[in-house]
């Protein structure tokens, strides 16, 4: 069953301000390739034609930097530290045509931010999102404070799952704890890795019914991601699949759930 081992949100709900151009990236657990989505989705947003902001909110494990193969010398460990905005921690991905603000990998103190000082990073993305058509954070994975915390500020959030029950399950535990503390949050599901698109639809059914049961919602589905071995080919090179792969199912995948972001947000 995919509620099992589903924890309880912890707290009182908290109403915060939101970025109706933020879209946060997430997923009950790792490896479900939520980085490589994030990376991508920006990559399809920008090829049509939206100025798009890539952060990296995966305080402590971030690795967006590494997928690009990049080493930028500013990154969100300066603005934490308070020697930079998050203006001048951006740093341009000329390939991609979109913007990055890098984590700093390794740095599990940065986690350890204090809910006031989490509140403000929030508040300033959201202006800094301002310039930007749209914002694209990719959160660390589970449910810690701060993946709560800065979901919670996201116009949009895409839960990624993949058709194994732990998948399930925490994409689940992820969907019930951001609906009870928001219950009008817009959440998506994205399932990646299917090995079709029917098995994707079966997939995606599993964790629609499981909410509509047990959590009175059902979180409508943004998109289906196939199987393709071009993605692991793309991230052993370090890069995009849509500059080496541009044909590619996954990518032609990603760029449907672009097309369908931008005609539904």
């Amino acid at each position: 069953m995919v509620p099992s081992g589903a924890p309880t949100p912890a707290g009182p709900p908290t109403k915060l301000a939101k970025g109706r151009n933020l879209i946060a990236v997430a997923s009950g657990k790792g490896g479900v390739g939520k980085t490589w989505f994030a990376v991508t989705l920006c990559h399809a947003l920008s090829r049509a034609g939206r100025k798009v902001l890539l952060f990296d909110a995966d305080l402590g494990l971030a690795n967006v930097d590494i997928q690009l193969g990049l080493m930028p010398q500013r990154d969100l460990g300066g603005v934490l530290a308070g020697r930079l905005s998050l203006a001048q921690a951006r740093v341009r991905y000329d390939e991609g045509q979109f913007d990055i603000i890098a984590g700093r990998s390794g740095s599990g103190n940065l986690a350890q931010l204090p809910s006031n000082r989490l509140g403000a990073l929030g508040t300033e993305l959201i202006e800094l999102g301002r310039s930007y058509d749209s914002v694209v954070m990719d959160m660390g994975a589970g449910l810690d404070r701060t993946v709560r915390l800065l979901s919670g500020r996201a116009g949009t959030i895409l839960v990624v799952a993949t058709a194994e029950p732990t998948s399930l399950t925490d994409a689940y535990a992820f969907i019930k704890v951001t609906l009870t503390n928001d219950p009008t949050a817009d959440v998506r599901v994205v399932i990646n890795a299917a090995d079709s698109k029917a098995e994707g639809q079966r997939t995606y059914e599993t964790l629609r019914k499981a909410c509509a049961n047990f959590l009175k919602a059902e979180p409508p589905l943004a998109g289906i991601i196939r199987r393709d071995r071009k993605v692991i080919e793309a991230i052993r090179t370090q890069t995009p699949i849509m500059i080496r792969y541009p044909g590619a199912d996954a990518a032609l995948d990603v760029e449907a759930i672009a097309e369908h972001l931008q005609e539904t947000r």
